[in-house]
């Protein structure tokens, strides 16, 4: 037993180690961007994203990775680890894709949708994304373990939902379109990712009943193993090399 926990435990430290590389990598990457940056002493706003501009389409792939400043930049950077490593975990196969299509579609409805002469930039969309992904997910499929980590989201990160209100910060630049994009992108690709990732928690009820339908079926399994309504008949095989004529017509 001890041996098996021990055994256990490793390939658990396994899948977060592996789980940490791409949020690391992207992390890493808008860190250098911003590095960069001060060190050049110059700006890359103008590779941000312009809504409803030809032009401004180059911006769904390079806005995520600007920032207006270290500060902007830090408060993006442990929740883009925290809820990527999550999603990476949760979801092995399929964790890239999400996360690709997120970083698009998110990136396409704030070109299609956002306020036109704005410029956007930072990952917090990708942040709200990534928050409505996982708490959506949680309440869809009820997973106990992604159920859990859905409520641990939304105590750590619910405030975030006054980012959606310009209003409540006048004096500051914030893109709430964006946050708005990110948030319907992650709640779309929850719904249309269900069967992917952990699926419900099923009772010992269920199982009984599935235990049961497949005893059921394999009830009306036919002898040759086929399925289906299998007829017997009831007529006796008659042998054309014997003559079981007992009373047989004499030839005139």
């Amino acid at each position: 037993m001890h041996n098996y926990n021990h055994s256990e435990k490793a390939i658990e430290k396994s899948l977060i180690l592996r789980s940490l590389i791409w949020p690391a990598i992207f992390v890493a990457i808008i860190w250098l961007v911003k590095v960069v940056e001060t060190l050049t002493d110059t700006s890359f706003a103008q590779y941000g994203m312009k809504p409803k501009e030809w032009r401004g389409l180059i911006g769904i792939f390079t806005y995520p990775f600007l920032h207006k400043d270290f500060s902007h930049l830090s408060s993006n950077s442990l929740p883009l680890l925290f809820l990527g490593v999550a999603l990476f975990y949760f979801y092995r196969k399929t964790s890239f894709i999400i996360f690709i299509q997120l970083f698009i579609i998110s990136g396409f409805w704030l070109w299609l949708l956002g306020e036109y002469s704005s410029i956007h930039i930072g990952a917090s969309g990708l942040v709200y994304g990534l928050t409505a992904f996982h708490i959506t997910a949680g309440l869809i499929k009820k997973n106990k373990n992604l159920l859990a980590f859905a409520l641990l989201v939304l105590f750590l990160y619910g405030s975030m939902v006054w980012g959606l209100f310009p209003d409540f910060f006048p004096k500051q630049k914030i893109s709430w379109e964006g946050h708005l994009m990110g948030m319907l992108a992650g709640i779309a690709l929850a719904w249309y990712h269900r069967d992917k990732g952990p699926q419900r928690d099923r009772y010992q009820w269920e199982w009984d009943e599935l235990e049961e339908a497949d005893e059921d079926d394999d009830s009306d399994i036919n002898p040759d193993g086929s399925t289906g309504t299998y007829y017997y008949s009831n007529t006796t095989a008659i042998d054309p090399d014997k003559n079981t004529d007992t009373n047989p017509h004499s030839n005139l």
